[in-house]
């Protein structure tokens, strides 16, 4: 555009104030041409308009937002119309206590007021992008400054609305992810309503007031020494039933040994005994019996 107006004004100059002088009458010529070529190269800039890639372009014809966008390449347009560029790739939005890791500079995380009545403190990223059919609705509704209007207000307002039905520890405990999935559902839909997808939402760090971490700290040291009581409890329980079995076999052992032996079986191993003692290679075995055991000497 401004191409186009520097040609018509060349133009215009030489039209009006080198006709009037002498001395560049004879430039009259060469400017008309030379506004004539940055007119038509104006025109031709103006028509030609590249989109980069993870862009829209947004087409604004004398104030007037169009509702149909260009994608990422080249497009012919018609020279008069404004192609704002908007960013249609992932963003984050990260709120955080640490001072150089937000968003915002200095401390930006959440405080909220749980259902027991405590403040617990929150550090939160939200990954979004802008939907490139609802572009135009959200310039024209919001602007391009729908960072600041949008998701900061909503995603912290959506979090303290939510934090109320939660007690401190639950936020802290086993119902974290069922805090984060109903946040990110009520953010998605306000989010929707504005031409903006929320893709995820993080929970990065939840703080407790200290009168809480030390209450859980203690419940978590009970909780581990109840355990270790149960182990210890155990494993002796298990050598009592080990030394229970032990003695059982014995007694076991001994029943089937008194039960089982007879005078005549008791004789006939002691003969056995006897005969090897004969069959040995000592010098001299003298074996006396008992009863009816006879008496074996062997002599050598």
């Amino acid at each position: 555009m401004f191409l186009i107006l520097l040609g018509f004004i060349i133009i215009i100059i030489s039209i009006t104030v080198m006709s009037r002088t002498p001395a560049w009458q004879k430039f009259r010529g060469l400017g008309r041409i030379v506004g004539l070529l940055l007119i038509i190269l104006g025109f031709a800039s103006s028509c030609i308009v590249q989109i980069n890639p993870g862009e829209i372009g947004i087409k604004i014809l004398f104030g007037s937002i169009q509702n149909d966008v260009l994608g990422s390449g080249l497009h012919l347009v018609n020279p008069l119309l404004e192609i704002k560029k908007l960013d249609v790739k992932t963003q984050n939005y990260t709120m955080s206590g640490l001072h150089d890791e937000g968003t915002q500079v200095g401390d930006d995380a959440i405080r909220v007021l749980t259902s027991d009545g405590l403040e617990v403190t929150i550090d939160l990223t939200a990954l979004y992008r802008v939907v490139s059919a609802d572009a135009p609705r959200l310039l024209r509704e919001t602007g391009s400054d729908f960072r600041d209007k949008i998701v900061r207000p909503i995603t912290r307002t959506k979090i303290r609305d939510n934090a109320v039905y939660y007690q401190a520890v639950d936020l802290f405990g086993n119902k974290r992810d069922e805090f984060q999935q109903r946040i990110y559902k009520s953010i998605e839909d306000d989010f929707k309503k504005r031409g903006l997808m929320l893709e995820q939402l993080l929970v990065r760090n939840i703080t407790l007031p200290n009168s809480v971490k030390a209450s859980i700290e203690s419940k978590i040291n009970a909780e581990q020494d109840a355990k270790k009581m149960e182990f210890v409890l155990l494993k002796e329980k298990q050598e009592a039933e080990r030394k229970r079995v032990e003695a059982q076999g014995i007694a076991d052992y001994q029943r089937i040994i008194n039960t089982g032996l007879t005078d005549q079986q008791l004789q006939y191993e002691q003969i056995k005994a006897m005969k090897e003692l004969a069959l040995s290679t000592n010098a001299k075995v003298i074996v006396m019996g008992k009863g009816n055991s006879p008496i074996i000497l062997d002599a050598k």
